[in-house]
């Protein structure tokens, strides 16, 4: 089967024994693991290093984006990781599979429990699912000394490429459970399938215990019967294909009648919300038939504030946008500047404009060092530290702002006010970059 990863890692390119997954990008300002299995992966590494400065480059490189497509097969996982010099070392890390007995206890374990099934198909690993496979002598998740490194670099423990890339399978895990699995020995499908014809024995068994004990021999019949099919029904075939998405909203409703509105009813403010939340739920529908939007990150829930600058930015008519500027305490320079803001990244564009954040001390860190390696020799223009995560380009109206998110954004002084000018970037040098030949110093200016 084909998944519907892309470059970001996603579900991965399944070829049955084997999932390959496209190089993932780099990452700054992000932990490796965010889910508890993740976390558990990372522990049996570091639990495992002799040495941590090996740890600590290999992290490094795994935070540059170093760790090329990354192939996951029964007991090994495999990638290219490049140093800073270019040369490519291939890595390898394995991990012992199980065995067929323990696979057979697992299996028997998880049509037990019908939610462990459904958690796997969510892509979900519970605490009770690792605890109810100990409890049946599997031990899933490895431990002190379960990674064995091999890499062609030729070091005798694990070096700086085989921990990049267990720090990369980190973030694959942290989407798919199915990924350990498959280290483990049983790829989606197969067990997906095994599943499936243990829970209608199970449920012929419970229907007719006699069967039972002549079920290990007896030819399965084709075809699956009704009250089979609704005991494995965490199993489902495929959806139908969805219906064609339309190409606008619908008009929304007109509130123009002969009846007078009640008393504090806006009929027109009415109207013009109803639109736009027909406008939403289209391009909401359009992001979740899209391919990969499972993935996608959800819409954070807005404040009354970020809404209106997000209406503001959505509707030309100036009689909104002073009516949205005045319901939210805003003047109307203010308001254009945050809607500006949220053109280029929406909530946290509008964050990076107003909120006086100060970085902690590892954020503050991470951005100096962003700063030191973000130019080539003299290119680096001068800057000075300002508060709130700013860093202003000396002898240019341009600004630098670290984001909450590691993102950095680009900002330019217009009629003494400091504006945003363009999206975020990855690094300082980027974000500059985006403002043209303007965003240096100006020429004859210190």
């Amino acid at each position: 089967m084909t998944g519907a990863g892309s470059g970001g890692g996603g579900r991965g390119t399944d070829g049955g024994s084997e999932r390959t997954f496209a190089a993932l990008p780099p990452a700054r300002g992000r932990a490796f693991a965010e889910t508890w299995w993740g976390r558990a992966w990372l522990k049996a590494l570091e639990d495992s290093a002799l040495d941590s400065l090996q740890l600590k480059k290999g992290r490094k490189q795994a935070r540059d984006g170093a760790v090329g497509a990354v192939s996951v097969r029964p007991g090994r996982i495999t990638a290219v990781v490049r140093d800073r010099d270019g040369t490519a070392q291939r890595s390898d890390v394995l991990l012992q599979q199980l065995s067929t007995d323990e696979w057979d206890r697992f299996l028997d374990m998880a049509v037990e429990r019908a939610g462990h099934i459904a958690a796997l198909l969510d892509r979900d690993m519970p605490p009770h699912l690792v605890e109810d496979a100990a409890g049946a002598g599997v031990e899933l998740l490895p431990g002190i000394g379960d990674l064995e490194p091999e890499c062609a670099c030729d070091a005798w423990d694990l070096c700086p490429h085989t921990a990049a890339l267990c720090y990369q399978v980190a973030r694959l895990l942290d989407e798919d459970p199915f990924v350990l699995l498959l280290m483990r020995g049983r790829g989606e499908r197969q067990l997906l399938d095994e599943l499936q014809v243990r829970s209608a024995r199970a449920a012929r068994t419970r229907r007719n215990p006699a069967e039972g004990a002549d079920a290990a021999t007896v030819e399965e019949p084709e075809g699956v019967r009704a009250d089979e099919a609704f005991a494995a029904r965490d199993i489902l075939p495929p959806l139908p294909p969805p219906p064609p998405v339309p190409e606008e909203p619908g008009p929304p409703p007109s509130l123009d009648t002969e009846a007078e509105p009640p008393p504090g009813i806006d009929a027109d403010a009415l109207e013009f919300l109803a639109a736009d939340a027909a406008s939403r739920a289209l391009r909401l529908l359009i992001e979740a038939l899209s391919s990969g939007h499972e993935r996608q990150p959800l819409d954070l829930e807005l404040t009354p504030a970020q809404d209106a600058v997000r209406l503001a930015a959505s509707c030309a008519d100036p009689l909104i946008a002073v009516r949205l500027a005045g319901g939210t305490g805003r003047q109307r320079a203010e308001l254009e500047l945050a809607v500006e803001a949220w053109r280029h990244g929406g909530a946290a564009a509008l964050a990076v404009l107003e909120d006086e954040w100060q970085p902690e001390p590892e954020a503050l860190a991470r951005a100096k060092a962003d700063l030191a390696g973000a130019w080539e020799g003299g290119e680096r223009p001068r800057l000075r530290a300002g508060a709130a995560g700013r860093w202003t380009v000396v002898g240019a109206d341009t600004q630098l702002r670290y984001g909450r998110d590691g993102r950095w954004w680009p900002y330019r002084k217009v009629r003494s006010r400091w504006s945003p000018a363009g999206p975020p970037a990855p690094d300082p040098a980027s974000a500059l970059a985006g403002l043209g030949p303007e965003g240096g110093p100006q020429p004859g200016r210190p």
